[in-house]
């Protein structure tokens, strides 16, 4: 098969689908691999390490959509992108479908066959190729929530580990899964004053179990989350529903109790955000000010710490990858239960329930349907 990577072209990414690493696994599996020019750039790897384990560099973007028979990337494909795919490629990339009809119908048009990474399962029940991604955004949380709480930034001006006399911040993480957990873990060795929050109660006894005194824990009841944000410095919204848009836990009424200039970091902003005052921002342009509340929402955070999300993201895809590669993607689903249940779209339908849910059309019959 012909594996095709193409540079990504969304503001301030700098990942890339393929490391070299992946692309050597693929090429000694017998497969062919196309790598756009500077593709790995922004990550940290010449065109040199990908041509030293056999894959073929070309100029353009066209030149990869046009020969691959397989697409992998990391973020949804852009406008441009959505163009060049065809009937019978397979994309392989994050889409995060839910909050964006406009490519849901774009990729329908195209008649490609579309597998989402956030939807692919394990046998626990959890999202690995989503995992990777979270564990980084979850640690980088803390970090541009205490940046934007700066005064030079529309901040409250408060550190968030505090002083010797003087009591350090207060942070709410909404949502305790791995997003949170890291949040929380990364937020309470800064020294701020945590709480997370979380509607599941075996979760919050494990967090508790594991963390004990590092942070607190909270049922996400709407009371506890309406205390929680009116006492917080920095509230983190790290909210999941696999395929589905996040939930508005936090409406602009409730701005009005929160502290002047209280930052908020919204996670969740690639399945629509998890504030109803949210909104995607870039890394050029990552805060803006709602109501006296300074908002971070960039959609795609891993980006600023490319190498790292990279290699994280390609180490948890390969095993994917080489199975479309080597079975094929329908030979790959049907050997995989939990690979089918990235599949999002193919032969112009909606092929995960979750998305078609929300984005209000119908799902696709037959035994495709994830």
């Amino acid at each position: 098969m012909r594996i095709g990577c193409p540079k990504e072209i969304k503001p301030q990414e700098f990942r890339v689908g393929l490391t070299p690493h992946a692309a050597r696994e693929a090429v000694g599996r017998g497969h062919e691999v196309v790598v756009e020019r500077d593709a790995g750039v922004g990550a940290g790897f010449a065109d040199d390490a990908y041509q030293a384990v056999g894959a073929r560099i070309v100029d353009t973007a066209e030149e990869v959509f046009a020969t691959a028979d397989l697409v992998i990337k990391v973020k949804e494909p852009q406008a441009v992108e959505r163009k060049r795919l065809r009937e019978g490629q397979v994309l392989f990339t994050y889409l995060h479908l839910a909050p964006d009809p406009e490519q849901a119908r774009e990729l329908m048009e195209s008649g490609a066959t579309c597998i989402a990474y956030e939807t692919v399962t394990d046998q626990n029940g959890g999202l690995p190729l989503l995992a990777p991604m979270s564990e980084v955004a979850g640690k980088l949380a803390p970090q541009v929530g205490a940046w934007t709480l700066q005064k030079a930034n529309g901040g409250r001006g408060v550190l968030l580990g505090g002083i010797p006399g003087v009591a350090p911040g207060k942070v709410a993480v909404i949502g305790g899964g791995v997003v949170g957990t890291q949040a929380a873990r990364v937020a309470a060795g800064m020294g701020a004053d945590v709480i997370v929050l979380d509607r599941s109660l075996p979760r919050l006894r494990y967090l508790d179990d594991v963390f004990g005194r590092e942070f607190k824990t909270a049922h996400a009841n709407a009371g506890a989350v309406a205390e929680a944000i009116a006492e917080a410095d920095l509230v983190i919204g790290a909210v999941l529903i696999p395929g589905a848009a996040a939930p508005k836990l936090v409406t602009r009424a409730q701005l009005s109790t929160m502290k002047p200039g209280a930052a908020i970091v919204d996670v969740a902003i690639d399945q629509g955000g998890c504030f109803e005052t949210s909104h995607a921002t870039t890394h050029a342009d990552p805060i803006y000010e709602v109501d006296g509340i300074m908002h971070y929402c960039v959609a795609n955070m891993p980006g600023a710490v490319a190498r790292t999300s990279a290699l994280g993201l390609g180490n948890a895809t390969l095993p994917f990858l080489l199975a479309l590669a080597d079975k094929g993607w329908q030979g790959a689903l049907a050997a995989d239960p939990h690979l089918k249940n990235g599949l999002n779209v193919h032969a112009g339908r909606i092929a995960h329930a979750a998305v078609a849910e929300a984005l209000g059309l119908p799902l696709a019959e037959g035994s495709l349907a994830a």
